[in-house]
């Protein structure tokens, strides 16, 4: 596993738990409104041991709840399962925050049972995908990963991160018939200050009017609804 970083505590990113995030280093994808644009790289090593978490670990038991694995992509990280297992041997909850883009290694994870909580990240409109990720992408592996996730019986989340000149309302509303059914879908509104799009950073985020009429329309379809 290549690490680029970890958050030792974290209210709010595994649900209802008190958990660690890691950073995984490499990202297939190039979103011009990522806020994370120095974990793309997948070139040397790590900059965080992997021992150095797991000892933290072993003091934390029976006070830190769960283990985000995030990223970049943490479905590149060849060592994924591995880790994982080490983890859920520790009895720790695990969730991943994944692109979908690889769903095979997605669908390995889930038959070894390595996952509590899957966070998957829904760019744009499949017409629209390469706008939002910066280059070509398969949205077949998209429609996949979302097919492995309903039909897991798991909990997971899917989450749209909206951007102006990026998105417009009336497409995001088209998102409803791709996330419909959903135990969960979160909004995230872009935060211009620190875009890998230096165009971007000075960019208006959507107004709380337009968060609004966008949650009259997915509140509806999903288990439930957040806007972030």
């Amino acid at each position: 596993m290549k690490i680029a970083g970890w958050q030792k505590c974290s209210l709010i990113d595994f649900p209802g738990k008190i958990a660690a995030v890691i950073f995984t280093q490499g990202c297939n994808f190039r979103c011009p409104f990522c806020h994370n644009p120095e974990l793309w790289s997948t070139d040397g090593a790590g900059q965080v041991d992997g021992e150095e978490i797991f000892n933290y670990l072993e003091g934390r038991r029976g006070r830190l709840e769960g283990i985000v694995i995030s990223g970049g992509e943490p479905t590149l990280q060849v060592g994924l399962v591995p880790f994982l297992r080490r983890i859920r041997a520790m009895d720790f909850a695990t969730k991943l925050d994944t692109n979908g883009s690889r769903p095979d290694v997605l669908a390995d994870l889930l038959e070894k049972r390595l996952l509590d909580l899957v966070a998957m990240d829904i760019k744009h409109i499949f017409s629209r995908y390469r706008v939002a990720c910066g280059r070509e992408v398969s949205t077949e592996s998209i429609v996949e990963s979302l097919r492995l996730l309903r039909g897991s019986g798991l909990d997971y989340e899917l989450r749209t991160t909206i951007v102006p000149t990026i998105h417009c309302p009336e497409e995001v509303k088209e998102l409803r018939k791709i996330v419909a059914g959903a135990p969960r879908f979160a909004i995230q509104n872009f935060s211009p200050p620190s875009a890998a799009d230096p165009s971007l950073r000075s960019l208006k985020p959507f107004s709380r009017e337009v968060l609004e009429e966008l949650e009259a329309t997915f509140k509806p379809a999903v288990g439930k609804f957040s806007i972030r």
